[in-house]
């Protein structure tokens, strides 16, 4: 698959390694936003040996029987959600995708203020034998690029560079997954069974590796396209939070993946970067609420919400595994 010819590729080396103009890289991310909601990331400086040691690693653990992999099921993570599901057990709206994949997050001590409140979607991870290292080093990178990715968000909507972590993500909630997709020969009904099926990511940034099987399609007004791999990049997309907080001028943009069916298992890890689980997101001042958003899919309204995004989350996330749910609701 060929990177998509649609969605833009923006080099962001001026908004983390300070050479060039952060000005013009923020112009370019909010041209994006605005037209697609979705870009590729170029210039990023995460070390490419990281990412390769974690696919590596990840691809030994899915290669694994089913019983070595349950052993770090998610029931055993409680109230963290960390840990493994089985491919089939992740729903979208209702219907099981087709991929097996860990969940992880910050990594909590059982002292710490928001594990010993007992905080839904924190607490210490469930790390397979191999991943621990790598897997921190990848959260550690990312937390860093999805720092600098916001701050040229504010840029390009003229905002101070710290807008957003002055009120939201100076503690950000970062979840992050690895996702494998076996292949499988795809079923007579194409649209029982996706990859993942149509939704929008929930909080404000999802910075996605992957590799190069590809699969990540984008809804357009012009229909769906392709969003395949682009080597050394990562693809960006925005969420529903930054939809809210603009008032649908950056729309959180309906995506799916579609079914593996290449002969070879596709591997990607998408990492989340959230407001803070307490935030009470609001409208940014001075942007007026579009009346252009298309009707969502699910027929929600990521602007009538109200409460913190912890709510927000746990909704959403509570559908994707209803038999977790009663852990932390």
């Amino acid at each position: 698959m060929m990177p998509s010819t649609v969605v833009p590729v923006v080099d962001v080396s001026p908004l983390v390694g300070g050479v060039g103009s952060p000005t013009a890289a923020a112009a370019e991310i909010d041209r994006a936003c605005r037209a697609h909601g979705f870009f590729y990331v170029t210039g990023h400086g995460v070390d490419p040996e990281l990412v390769e040691r974690l696919a590596a690693a990840s691809r030994g653990f899915f290669a694994q029987d089913e019983a070595a992999k349950a052993r770090y099921a998610m029931a055993q993570g409680g109230r963290a959600w960390r840990g493994y599901f089985p491919a089939g057990g992740e729903l979208t709206s209702g219907r099981p995708d087709w991929k097996e994949g860990l969940y992880f997050g910050a990594e909590l001590p059982a002292e710490h203020p928001l594990v010993r409140a007992r905080t839904p979607l924190h607490g210490p991870n469930l790390f397979p034998p191999g991943l621990r290292g790598d897997v921190l080093g990848y959260l550690a990178a990312m937390t860093s690029l999805g720092h600098a990715l916001m701050e040229g968000i504010a840029l390009g909507l003229g905002l101070a560079p710290g807008y957003f972590a002055l009120r939201y993500t100076a503690d950000p909630l970062v979840l992050f997954r690895i996702f494998n997709y076996p292949s499988r020969p795809a079923p007579p009904d194409r649209d029982v069974l996706w990859g993942v099926g149509e939704h929008s990511d929930y909080g404000l940034l999802t910075i996605l590796w992957q590799d190069d099987v590809g699969g990540l399609q984008v809804k357009t007004p012009g229909g769906w396209v392709d969003a395949g791999p682009l080597a050394g990049s990562f693809v960006c997309n925005i969420g529903d939070m930054l939809d809210r907080m603009t008032g649908g001028l950056y729309l959180s943009t309906p995506h799916r993946v579609a079914l593996n069916t290449s002969g070879r298992d596709r591997l990607s890890m998408p990492f989340f970067f959230d407001p803070g689980f307490e935030a009470k997101v609001a409208p940014i001042e001075g942007i007026e609420r579009s009346a252009r958003g298309p009707e969502r899919w699910d027929g929600s309204d990521v602007h009538a919400f109200e409460g913190t995004y912890g709510d927000y989350l746990l909704a959403k996330v509570s559908k994707v595994f209803p038999e977790l749910r009663r852990e932390v609701l």
